[in-house]
């Protein structure tokens, strides 16, 4: 695991921006975002994630959210709503893009060795003023560039409390702006990487399970009887398998 704090904030497909409950966050410089790509290394950086939901995030803002989600769809995008996932591009295509866009921010990125695949984890707060938690998987294309092929996320329930509203003359001292990228670790020589730990499915709930090319990311999703959506990753780390992502996500009332 190469961890790699990076100074950045960003998001996801038609869901939003927070870094901790409440908090609005702030985007960074494109000074910023150049200097931490060209201090990370190797093929797989998390840094270039981040970049890209920025740039997704903010095309959502100018464009409009269901112009943005298509256009930075990679082939098969699915959307994992509350029956399950469904495609992406065949949802969004006829639909009018809201006059407001929601907003999000990464607070992890994972990826695979080779940079083939990697897992974005975050806050969004919708244009309803409800916050929750994004997962969205996203895979490098011939030009280099990600694109996002699947997107999951859900309200926190219950809802946290109100943000304090601050007066004239408080101090007041905001979060710092971070997220964690995590990277696999690649094989040297001729060893071999063991396969990922078994998974066990009931025969209630439907799931797709995936493993990246260099076999050092395995990422899945379940949508269970209840509605709930699951979706984890795992990543190979300097001999074992290590759970990156693990989230359990309620399905909105609506939609």
């Amino acid at each position: 695991m190469t961890k790699i704090p990076l100074a950045l904030t960003a998001g996801t497909l038609a869901l939003a921006l927070s870094a901790c409950a409440g908090s609005q966050p702030r985007g960074p410089s494109d000074r910023v975002i150049a200097r931490a790509l060209q201090s990370a290394p190797g093929a797989a950086q998390p840094s270039t994630i981040v970049k890209t939901e920025i740039a997704y995030a903010r095309a959502a803002q100018e464009q409009g959210q269901y112009t943005a989600a298509v256009d930075f769809a990679a082939a098969g995008a699915q959307l994992h709503g509350r029956n399950g996932p469904v495609s992406a591009p065949a949802l969004f295509a006829g639909l009018p893009d809201p006059q407001q866009a929601n907003e999000w921010s990464p607070s992890a990125v994972v990826m695979s060795c080779d940079g083939q695949i990697a897992l974005s984890q975050g806050r969004f707060v919708d244009t309803e003023g409800f916050v929750g938690n994004y997962v969205t998987a996203w895979v490098r294309q011939q030009d280099g560039e990600y694109k996002w092929i699947y997107d999951v996320a859900g309200r926190d329930d219950p809802q946290p409390p109100p943000r304090k509203e601050f007066e004239d003359g408080d101090i007041v001292v905001t979060a710092i702006d971070s997220v964690e990228g995590l990277v696999a670790t690649c094989p040297r020589g001729g060893e071999t990487i063991p396969p990922p730990p078994p998974l066990s499915i009931g025969e209630d709930i439907s799931g797709l399970a995936q493993l990246s090319r260099d076999g050092t990311l395995r990422w899945r999703w379940e949508h269970r009887a209840d509605g709930t959506k699951y979706v984890a990753a795992e990543y190979y780390y300097n001999g074992q398998w290590v759970t990156a992502i693990e989230e359990l996500l309620a399905s909105p009332a609506e939609g």
